[in-house]
């Protein structure tokens, strides 16, 4: 008996290549009318879980990672986004406009910035963002496409508490929420050939929150970074792992010894910031002195002197002139 090979009853194998080729144009047509939607892409990656698994454990980290997926699911679900896919540290959601993924990604910050309140400032939910809006290949549930990919490279470039749009999120913007956008100035990102740009979304209320300081009279303005407690302090190093957000120093070495190696914390609550003193060296707040170990209101304009030696003025973007020279606190 001889056998067939499944092939021999396919109904294309008669078929030449130009028929083939037409088939396969018509098949394209068919799957961008049926399939294809403009969505809305948002990647969400925990940052530094990699050192947070080294230095406490793989249960500990397993439970940063759920707490991620856990906030998520609680703030998109009032916005009309969903969860496509979780693996590793990252999250991919898609929702169907602009405007209600903006607010999740606010609604997302505000509650990992609660629940970091009970969290020691080693063991923070830290997350970037990224956002795009793009077309997809979708039937309601699987999602993919090129899209994706981008959305995924434009997440990975952002910073620690930073949410980044690409310029095609921007332009579905309303006006209102484009002004709280700023150009962000980055490289190629990985896997792109093409030039990219970059907005970052401030998602804090700059009337509340301040988003720079400056230390003593300075023309530079340096940028907070975007962590819900700052540690600030002398030490640059401990242990081989970074001490302080943001490093104290003076040219004066005298001046600099008087500042504690740890001296205090800035920390976000839900109306502002408010100053912690971790050390017994003196912190003031306009002026007026700030017990060790009691939180302390920070606004728009308030000044921190730190032993002494330093004055630090907390300002927000208004505060800031053409004279103003921007600068970053970055880790060494």
């Amino acid at each position: 008996m001889n056998e067939s090979h499944p092939s021999d009853f396919s109904p294309f194998e008669d078929l030449s290549m130009t028929e083939i080729i037409r088939m396969q144009s018509q098949l394209q047509q068919v799957l961008t009318r049926r399939f294809e939607r403009q969505s809305v892409l948002l990647f969400s990656d925990v940052v530094g879980s990699t050192p947070y698994f080294a230095r406490f454990g793989d249960a500990a980290g397993r439970q940063l990672q759920q707490l991620h997926f856990d906030l998520l699911a609680q703030a998109i679900a009032s916005f009309g986004g969903r969860i496509v896919d979780t693996a590793g540290d990252g999250a991919f959601m898609v929702f169907a406009g602009v405007n209600a993924a903006l607010d999740a990604v606010r609604q997302i910050q505000e509650l990992v910035s609660h629940e970091n309140l009970s969290r020691a400032r080693v063991q923070q939910l830290q997350l970037r963002m990224g956002l795009h809006w793009g077309p997809v290949l979708t039937d309601g549930v699987s999602v993919s496409g090129d899209s994706v990919n981008f959305c995924a490279r434009v997440a990975s470039s952002a910073a620690a508490g930073e949410i980044r749009l690409t310029r095609e999120t921007f332009l579905e913007m309303d006006s209102a929420r484009r002004v709280q956008c700023q150009p962000v100035t980055t490289g190629e990102l990985k896997g792109v050939s093409r030039a990219v740009e970059l907005f970052a979304l401030n998602w804090r209320e700059t009337e509340q929150f301040p988003t720079h300081f400056r230390i003593n009279e300075s023309v530079e303005a340096i940028a907070l970074p975007l962590l819900d407690i700052i540690s600030f302090g002398r030490l640059r190093d401990h242990e081989g792992m970074q001490a302080n957000d943001v490093v104290l120093a003076t040219q004066d070495p005298a001046a600099v010894r008087l500042i504690s190696r740890w001296h205090f914390e800035l920390r976000r609550g839900a109306a502002g910031f408010f100053l912690r003193a971790i050390s017994d060296s003196l912190t003031e707040v306009d002026g007026v002195p700030a017990p060790k170990g009691q939180d302390v209101p920070i606004l728009v304009g308030s000044r921190v002197g730190v032993a002494n030696a330093l004055t630090l003025e907390f300002l927000a973007p208004r505060q800031m002139d053409a004279r103003t020279q921007l600068s970053v606190a970055r880790p060494r």
